[in-house]
């Protein structure tokens, strides 16, 4: 590009504009009669011999579609702490409805049932130790029920302190239940070891007490149906373990 001395602008366009670079604004604009030509309103242009100068005038860029791109960006999720360093053994509650039933299908399994609020506290400190007796006790089942989402079912189940833990095993039902922090974590360790320990029981798993089944149902948190099966396999296991009791002292008694 070569500028004039009265501050014309030319370009390798055949199209020139008029510039005004004192006050900065455009005053006009004009295109060449005569490309070859080198004189503008008498005055002959000068353009030093430049490899980059166009020669001929007439030729224009040419005109090229516009180009769209479009990108996204993502960011990483953030964990919440309830949802770090979580065991393969360790299951979110998400209804009354799986609860009752994960409590019916575990067998005869040790399940640990652990009621927290993201506010907590107590909870979060507590976190990262039950996650690791969680990775200790992998035959262990550990349901979380996160008390904010689900405080209906909670006051069903009589849960009014928090963390809160209970403690269930096939057909003995729920065994122990009780409130601990770090600083009484020795209470949780020792329940792992007492209702942990393996055993021989084809007794179905009990669950959840008659009175909470009839407490979720009436609040329409589990299925009639639901309530009415939890009930009748409840009974089963009771029947049972009675069974296997007596049979067990007779052969202790032999």
């Amino acid at each position: 590009m070569s500028c004039l001395p009265a501050a014309f602008s030319v370009s390798g366009s055949s199209s020139l504009i008029v510039g005004n670079r004192e006050k900065g604004s455009s005053i006009g604009g004009f295109q060449l009669r005569n490309p070859n030509s080198k004189e503008i309103w008498g005055n002959t242009l000068d353009f030093p011999d430049q490899r980059g100068f166009v020669a001929n005038w007439s030729n224009k860029a040419p005109n090229l579609d516009p180009v769209y791109a479009q990108g996204a960006i993502s960011f990483p999720k953030t964990q919440k702490w309830w949802e770090k360093s979580l065991q393969p053994n360790v299951i979110e509650i998400e209804s009354a409805q799986e609860l009752v039933e994960g409590l019916r299908n575990a067998g005869d399994r040790l399940v640990v049932l652990n009621f927290f609020s993201p506010g907590c506290g107590g909870c979060k400190a507590l976190h990262p130790k039950i996650c690791q007796l969680a990775e200790s006790n992998p035959n262990t089942i550990f349901l979380t029920v996160n008390y904010e989402e689900h405080k209906p079912m909670c006051y069903a189940l009589h849960v009014h302190v928090l963390p809160f833990f209970r403690f269930y095993r096939g057909a003995d039902g729920k065994v122990c239940s009780f409130s601990c922090t770090n600083a009484t974590i020795k209470k949780f360790k020792d329940a792992l070891a007492k209702y942990g320990k393996e055993r021989c029981s084809l007794a179905p798993a009990k669950g959840l007490e008659e009175k909470e089944l009839v407490a979720l149902a009436s609040m329409d948190l589990i299925s009639k149906d639901l309530e009415v099966r939890a009930m009748d396999g409840a009974a089963k296991s009771t029947s049972f373990s009675k069974v296997e009791l007596k049979e067990g002292n007779a052969m202790v008694a032999a």
